[in-house]
């Protein structure tokens, strides 16, 4: 999505503010993430009730449930961080999971089975599952066949956000007309984040204590990432050092403020808005059309619907 630049002349002030990944770990840790390969065994509440006790902090939460038996990637939400999990909840995901049929199935079968629970498809969760049981549909994009071994069948599943694999497994095996079971599942990635970007929580203790025991910061700096780095994907809109301080007040946005905004944006939509340094500031509900903004001279363009950043950030001019 490309955007609409406003004022290609506009500049940041050095002294205020900074870039994301020049942060303290203090910083980090009062608006961060981090990444975790989820164990078996824990659940994901369970796993951040530990890690929020580790690093002494009062506010961490995940971003993503994993039933305890699976493992893979967990986000966890530090300070405000916290405030955006609903918009990370809605990342893709990827899993690895493993089928156990009641019989061996046959693989023609079992091919035209996988690609009717392709697409757009009914996913309402089995009971033992860690959300609550609500109808819904979901996409899912891919559903591939990467091995089997008799009655287990290791497969690979791209879908939207809020999927029940377990139900995936039961709807199986209604039309192969056999028990079905999920008998492993890990999820490879969520969003643009995957495994190889994760940390154990054994990972995660060791950093902690070379930081509290011997002050070196070095792994949890590693460990831990700034919060604009989980939006990323999200089209945003640049303003200048003047409308910052402005907005984090919960003042509206004004159109000499901005500096950029995506195109094709409708009114009511919301948008992610930053700094010049790209640092998070809030999100907005817009009032008009992006694609109207450039035309106008003036006015209100969008008002706060979440304030990400300090309001001691940027000094006010008011």
């Amino acid at each position: 999505m490309s955007d609409h630049l406003l004022l290609p002349e506009a500049e940041t002030n050095p002294a205020f503010g900074g870039q994301p990944d020049d942060r303290s770990l203090q910083e980090l840790l009062e608006s961060g993430f981090i990444l975790v390969d989820k164990p078996a065994g824990p659940t994901s509440h369970q796993l951040a009730a530990w890690a929020r006790d580790l690093l002494g902090l009062e506010r961490l939460g995940h971003g993503g449930t994993l039933d305890p038996f699976a493992t893979g990637v967990l986000p966890l939400m530090a300070g405000r961080c916290m405030k955006i999990t609903n918009k990370i909840l809605k990342h893709k995901k990827t899993y690895v999971a493993v089928f156990r049929f009641q019989n061996t199935p046959n693989l023609d079968e079992l091919a035209k089975v996988m690609a009717s629970l392709t697409g757009r498809i009914y996913n309402v969760p089995p009971e033992v599952s860690a959300v609550k049981v609500q109808v819904r549909t979901r996409e899912v994009f891919k559903f591939d066949l990467l091995d089997f071994d008799e009655k287990d069948v290791i497969t690979r599943i791209t879908c939207e956000a809020g999927t029940y694999i377990r139900t995936m497994a039961r709807d199986m095996g209604l039309l192969l007309n056999m028990n079905v079971s999920l008998k492993e599942l890990r999820r490879e990635s969520s969003g643009m984040f995957d495994l190889d970007q994760c940390v154990t929580m054994d990972d995660l203790a060791d950093a902690v204590w070379l930081w509290k025991e011997c002050g070196d910061e070095s792994a949890m700096m590693r460990i831990v990432h700034p919060i604009e780095k989980l939006l990323v994907e999200i089209p945003r809109c640049q303003i200048k050092d003047s409308a910052v301080a402005a907005l984090t007040f919960g003042a509206p946005l004004l159109r000499p403020g901005i500096v950029s905004l995506p195109k094709d944006i409708s009114k009511g939509s919301e948008m992610f808005v930053t700094s010049l340094k790209g640092e998070a500031v809030g999100f907005v509900k817009l009032k008009v059309d992006s694609n109207d903004v450039q035309s106008m001279e003036r006015g209100e363009v969008a008002r706060p619907s979440m304030v990400l950043m300090d309001n001691e950030v940027y000094p006010r001019r008011w």
